[in-house]
C-alpha cells in the first residue's frame, strides 16, 4: 500500500489531490456535537497543505437517498474545519456540478475546498458498476492523485472509495495506515491475554466478529442490548429487555465454541433496569437470573462492572467495540463509563473499536490519550476482525 508519504517525497507543490474523508459527524442542527472525525483528518490536510498541495475535500454525511437534502448539507463542516486547519475551506454547493467548478478554478496552492455530500449523488453509492464509474469519474477529473483518509468508509464499494482510485494514483493517508497497523496488531500479533469487550444493541450487527474471533481471543466480555439474547440462551427470562429471539440458537453455539475453546466467554451477573426506556426511569440493580418480567436491563450492573475491570486490568490487549448500557442517560451510564476507565488505567495496549465507544470517551469526559487507538471506523474496524476484504484496502494495495 501506498502511503501519503510516498506521495509527499515525489512532490506535490502545485498539485491537485482529491482527499476522500471521513467527516460523518453528529449534527445537532447546524451544531456538531462531536468532531472527532473531522480532527482525525487533519494531520494529512496538514501535510498536504505545508508541502503546496491544492485540495479538494470530498467526503459524505449520513444517508440522503442520493439527492440534495439539506440537513445533510456538509456546510457546517466546512465552518469547522476551516476553524480546525486554521485557514478558509471553501465550499462548494455541489460535487460534480458548475459551483465545483468555480471553487476549484479558484483553488490556489495549499488552498482547501470541500465538496457537498456524496451522496447527494445516486451515482456514490450506486450497486451498478457503470453508473458508479461514471460519477467516479467526474469526481476525479482535474485532479493528479487521490489520497483515501477515509477509514469509517472502506468497507464500502462506493464511487469515491472504490472507483476514483481506479484512475488516479492512489495512496493511503495517515490516519488509514495507522488503522491498518493497528488492526493487523489485533489479528496477527497480539500480546496475551487478549481481552474484547463487545456491546452496542443486537447481536446480530456482531455474529461474524464472534464467530471469527472465537480461535484468536483468551478472553470475551459481552454486555449492551446484546447481552440479553446471550442470557435468553442460558434459560435467563430477560423481561422487556431487548431480545433478538431468532438469534438464541446461534448464542449457544457460541457459548458451546467457546467452551470448547477454552475461550473465557464472560456473561454479565447483574443488570440496572427500569420500567421505562427513558432519561427518568427510576434504575434498579437486580440479578440476572431475577430481571422483573415488567422491567428492562438498561445496563450492567456494579458487580458485573467490577468483574470486567479486573479482567481487562489482567490483559495485556483489549479490543473494545459498543457500549455496556444506554450511556446517553446518566442513570444507565456507569457500566460504560467503568469499563473505558478500566482501559484507561490498563497497561494494555487498549483499542476502541469507533462509533458509539468512541462517542462514549468523549461524552463521558474521558482522556482520548489514555487509550492506545480510537477508531474512526467502527463498521469498518469489525468486518475487517471478521477477516472480510474490505474494497477501499484492496484498491489502495493495487498499484
Amino acid at each position: 500500500m501506498r502511503t501519503l508519504e510516498t506521495l509527499l517525497e515525489q512532490g506535490v507543490t502545485g498539485r491537485r489531490v482529491l482527499v476522500r474523508a471521513d467527516l460523518n459527524v453528529p449534527l445537532d442542527g447546524d451544531r456538531i456535537t462531536d468532531d472527532g472525525r473531522i480532527r482525525g483528518v487533519l494531520p494529512t490536510l496538514t501535510a498536504l497543505r505545508d508541502a503546496g498541495a491544492k485540495l479538494v475535500v470530498c467526503a459524505h454525511l449520513g444517508r440522503p437517498k442520493g439527492a440534495p437534502d439539506a440537513k445533510y448539507s456538509l456546510a457546517p463542516v466546512a465552518v469547522r474545519l476551516s476553524e480546525l486547519l486554521g485557514t478558509t475551506v471553501g465550499f462548494a454547493t455541489d460535487t460534480v456540478g458548475t459551483d465545483a467548478e468555480r471553487a476549484l478554478s479558484a483553488l490556489g496552492d495549499g488552498g482547501v475546498v470541500l465538496l457537498e455530500n456524496l451522496r447527494f449523488n445516486p451515482g456514490e453509492t450506486s450497486k451498478d458498476d457503470a453508473e458508479r464509474l461514471d460519477f467516479a469519474t467526474k469526481l476525479a477529473e482535474g485532479n493528479d492523485f487521490y489520497v483515501d483518509d477515509a477509514f469509517g468508509a472502506v468497507h464500502r464499494k462506493h464511487a469515491s472509495v472504490y472507483d476514483v482510485a481506479t484512475l488516479l494514483p492512489h495512496y493511503a493517508g495517515k490516519l488509514i495506515t495507522t488503522e491498518v497497523s493497528v488492526l493487523k496488531r489485533l489479528t496477527e500479533s497480539p500480546q496475551r491475554p487478549y481481552t474484547v469487550v463487545l456491546g452496542g444493541a443486537k447481536v446480530s450487527d456482531k455474529l461474524a466478529v464472534i464467530a471469527n474471533l472465537l480461535d484468536k481471543v483468551d478472553r470475551l466480555l459481552i454486555g449492551g442490548g446484546m447481552m440479553f439474547t446471550f442470557l435468553a440462551a442460558q434459560g435467563h427470562d430477560v423481561g422487556t429487555s431487548l431480545l433478538e429471539s431468532d438469534q438464541i440458537d446461534t448464542c449457544k453455539g457460541f457459548l458451546d465454541e467457546a467452551a470448547k475453546r477454552g475461550v473465557e466467554l464472560v456473561l454479565p451477573s447483574d443488570t440496572i433496569t427500569a420500567a421505562q426506556f427513558s432519561a427518568e426511569a427510576e434504575p434498579e440493580t437486580v440479578a440476572v437470573d431475577a430481571i422483573p418480567s415488567d422491567r428492562m436491563g438498561l445496563d450492567i450492573g456494579p458487580e458485573t462492572a467490577a468483574r470486567f475491570a479486573v479482567e481487562i486490568g489482567k490483559s495485556k490487549t483489549v479490543f473494545w467495540n459498543g457500549p455496556m448500557g444506554v450511556f446517553e442517560f446518566s442513570a444507565f451510564a456507569d457500566g460504560t463509563r467503568t469499563v473505558a476507565r478500566a482501559l484507561v488505567d490498563s497497561d494494555a495496549f487498549t483499542v476502541v473499536g469507533g462509533g458509539d465507544s468512541a462517542a462514549a470517551v468523549r461524552t463521558l469526559g474521558l482522556p482520548e490519550d489514555g487509550f492506545g487507538h480510537i477508531s474512526t471506523g467502527g463498521g469498518a474496524s469489525l468486518e475487517y476482525l471478521e477477516g472480510k476484504t474490505l474494497p477501499g484496502l484492496s484498491i489502495l494495495e493495487s498499484q
